[in-house]
């Protein structure tokens, strides 16, 4: 009996240091941050219960740094809450002419409404539309209307080989991601123009040349197309990390709630929008839509606040849940954090540029969390793998 006791007492004695050996989460959150080559004063991180909102973590979580592409969750906050997840962009044709028989007398102007997904085949709608009402001549030039945003082709900050190799020219109406023939347009309005003469002309229309115009206040609508809802458009922002999209939604924010489609204008109106959700704003420099602006700043505890404000309202929730990358699976964490317990758990946005790394979103339904990593330049690798060890090791977190 005292064998069995003694041998008892030895295996307790053997239990209790590898039970005590698992450090506390915070701990584990912290051992995780620590790879060499990152600049600690400008590293940022939070994690946070989503069950109580109780801070789990943090450290420097209030440092203004360069968010790059976690930019676009300010975003697509703003744009759910201003919008809505139903939301649809219009594109529309326009003419002041009027019809004589089976030919319309006037131009006709294709109007974009910054439709950030408006493909070929969605303008390929417009075409039986003007033949249901007997159309099939135009006798006038169709004119891309690419007024509703501004003419200005980049955003503030952005380094100069930004434009065209980070982000395609930005308008109002544009197609197929801009790009013509595996090339970029630099004339959006005109490459969509020509693009929908050539749908005219293959339905069997007769159109004369293709140009660029604004329409007259008093033009009335011949045809529309709708995309599809702004929950989808998002997700195909945040998925791959698109910033044409990004930069086009913001200025549709400044169209659609401020009347001015302008970069700051529709920053103005991310800014009220996280203001209203109270998300802490010191520091805080929101300059364009994509984070590719040397001049954006996002501190860890406002994005985290934005995460936290996301999940709390059951209107949002889902869109913006859906919108994010998931670990191991889709975009741009498709190669990252491959295994479990992190793969199918993690789903967040990431950020890369030359300054900057950063990993914001959700653990399970569990957690939200924010690492910002700065550097000049950052180091990209050692940034990821600590974003990576983070998100990890709130995913094996019982």
């Amino acid at each position: 009996m005292r064998r069995v006791v003694l041998a008892v007492a030895a295996c307790l004695a053997l239990a209790a240091p590898a039970s005590a050996a698992a450090p506390p989460l915070a701990t584990r959150l912290a051992q995780a941050l620590a790879v060499p080559g990152l600049h600690p004063a400008a590293s940022a991180a939070i994690a946070i219960d989503l069950a109580d909102g109780r801070v789990l973590f943090e450290r420097n979580a209030d440092a203004p740094l360069a968010p790059a592409s976690n930019e676009k969750l300010t975003v697509t906050f703003a744009a759910l809450e201003e919008l809505g997840p139903d939301y649809r962009f219009a594109t529309q044709l326009l003419s002041t002419g009027h019809q004589v028989g089976s030919t319309w007398v006037g131009n006709v102007y294709l109007k974009g409404f910054g439709d950030p997904v408006l493909s070929s085949a969605d303008l390929a709608e417009l075409v039986p539309q003007l033949q249901a009402q007997g159309i099939t001549r135009i006798a006038g030039r169709v004119l891309g209307d690419e007024s509703w945003f501004d003419s200005l082709r980049t955003a503030p900050g952005w380094k100069a080989d930004y434009y065209v190799q980070q982000c395609a020219p930005i308008s109002a109406l544009m197609v197929d991601g801009d790009v013509v023939g595996g090339r970029v347009a630099l004339d959006p309005a005109l490459a969509a123009t020509q693009r929908f003469r050539e749908l005219l002309l293959r339905a069997g229309l007769a159109v004369g040349a293709a140009g660029v115009g604004t329409a007259p206040e008093e033009a009335f609508p011949l045809a529309q197309v709708d995309s599809e809802p702004l929950s989808q458009v998002l997700a195909q922002m945040d998925v791959p990390s698109d910033n044409r999209i990004a930069e086009m939604l913001i200025k549709d924010l400044g169209a659609e709630a401020a009347g001015r489609g302008t970069t700051a204008a529709g920053a103005a109106v991310v800014r009220h929008v996280l203001t209203a959700g109270r998300v802490p704003l010191r520091g805080v420099r929101i300059v364009d839509g994509s984070g590719l602006s040397l001049d954006d700043r996002l501190t860890a505890r406002a994005i985290a606040t934005i995460l936290i404000d996301a999940w709390n309202d059951p209107a949002l929730r889902q869109p913006f849940w859906s919108a994010l990358p998931v670990a191991g699976m889709t975009g741009t964490l498709q190669d990252r954090m491959e295994r479990r317990p992190a793969r199918g758990a993690v789903r967040a946005k990431t950020g890369t540029t030359d300054r900057a790394s950063a990993l914001s979103g959700y653990v399970r339904r569990r957690y939200a969390f924010a690492v910002v990593q700065n550097g000049w330049p950052v180091a990209t690798f050692a940034a990821r793998l600590a974003q990576d060890r983070f998100a990890t090791a709130l995913a094996a977190a019982e």
